[in-house]
């Protein structure tokens, strides 16, 4: 077979974003990681709502950012700038969504037509896509979460700043918008947490898959 250091690069990109918009799917796509924090953080007691209304306002919620037509948090009240946040978060989950899909598919494509071409990847500096995909987005993801436990506040602040650049409505006021009760900070903060730790466990494997068995690389 004819190695190519273009397949190589080729399968290190998608081997890196199937990983990043997996792990940022998995706590969009994984209800049950929500409902797990309902006890865990007493919502009940602090929202003052049974646990089958905080679902279902959560449920109706993330039914609207994963691709439905109307915004609805259940019995909660809402209001036009709450709706209009949700909003924009739905296009980031979309988003997100689909580039999973996509590079999933493109990675299908590239393994057949490199199998129908017999063709496979060079070793760049000795090593294959697998260890460039994990040390270059682990290395990137494991600064990044370290630097967000630092100070976990100032990383929310910063990456609202950033996803949703010249807005302010993302500062919900629970008067008009109690749904923030059922969303505390610190659900935020294990959302992050899960995905560093699928990030990074799957950064470990792809390098580990590297260096086991390099005959096996694409």
């Amino acid at each position: 077979m004819k190695r190519s250091k273009l397949l190589t690069l080729l399968w290190t990109v998608l081997a890196a974003l199937v990983l990043l918009t997996g792990a940022i799917a998995a706590p969009i796509l994984c209800r049950p990681f929500y409902y797990a924090h309902i006890d865990a953080l007493d919502l009940t007691d602090r929202v003052g709502l049974p646990e089958s209304e905080i679902r279902r306002a959560y449920d109706e919620m993330m039914d609207y950012c994963t691709g439905g037509d109307t915004f609805s948090t259940g019995i909660l009240p809402h209001s036009s700038d709450g709706a209009s946040h949700f909003a924009d978060v739905r296009e980031l989950f979309l988003l997100d969504l689909r580039l999973l899909a996509v590079s999933l598919g493109a990675a299908v494509v590239l393994f057949v037509l490199t199998r129908l071409l017999r063709r496979r990847c060079a070793p760049i500096l000795g090593r294959g896509p697998g260890f460039w995909a994990g040390l270059g987005l682990g290395g990137g993801f494991a600064l990044v979460g370290g630097l967000a436990a630092l100070d976990f506040n100032r990383a929310f602040v910063i990456f609202h700043q950033l996803f949703f650049p010249g807005k302010d409505n993302w500062l919900f006021d629970p008067n008009t918008d109690p749904i923030i009760f059922i969303l505390p900070q610190e659900f935020f903060r294990n959302c992050a947490l899960l995905i560093l730790g699928l990030l990074l466990g799957g950064c470990i494997v792809l390098i580990l898959w590297d260096f086991i068995r390099p005959k096996a690389r694409p």
